[in-house]
């Protein structure tokens, strides 16, 4: 065998070998295509399942929202109704206090009058043993 030739065999091995190899990378990349795509089809699957069970939570979230204006609207109705009610119970309770302030300064007079009654007995007594003294003495 010549020169050329050998040459020519390891260039002919050479090529069957890089083609081996692409051969297998092409095969590796066709199975990855393949997972790929697979992969893509259940994520579209999931999207729409989603995109459906999304529509179906909006149109019962927005019904519960018409319900609760509904409800907020009710309660601000009666709040304004017992609005005045709780006006009533506030003047009434200040009232209350102030009754409360009258009667404990009515009772703290009293208490000094009863303090300046009690001091005139005891000198109203002074006096009645006093006379009952000089009455015994002049007799």
């Amino acid at each position: 065998m010549s020169g050329g030739e050998i040459a020519a065999l390891i260039a002919a091995v050479a090529f069957a070998i890089l083609v081996v190899f692409i051969v297998r990378l092409l095969l590796q990349v066709s199975k990855t295509v393949t997972k790929v795509n697979q992969t893509v089809e259940e994520a579209n699957t999931t999207i729409r399942v989603v995109t459906k069970d999304v529509d179906v939570l909006s149109s019962e979230v927005e019904g519960l929202l018409v319900k609760t204006n509904a409800l907020l609207n009710d309660v601000n109705g009666k709040v304004a109704t017992i609005d005045p009610l709780f006006t009533a119970v506030a003047d009434l309770s200040e009232s209350v206090s102030d009754l409360n302030r009258s009667g404990k300064q009515a009772i703290s007079k009293l208490g000094a009058v009863t303090k300046t009654t009690a001091q005139a007995t005891v000198a109203g007594k002074v006096g009645q043993t006093a006379m009952k003294f000089f009455k015994q003495r002049n007799q």
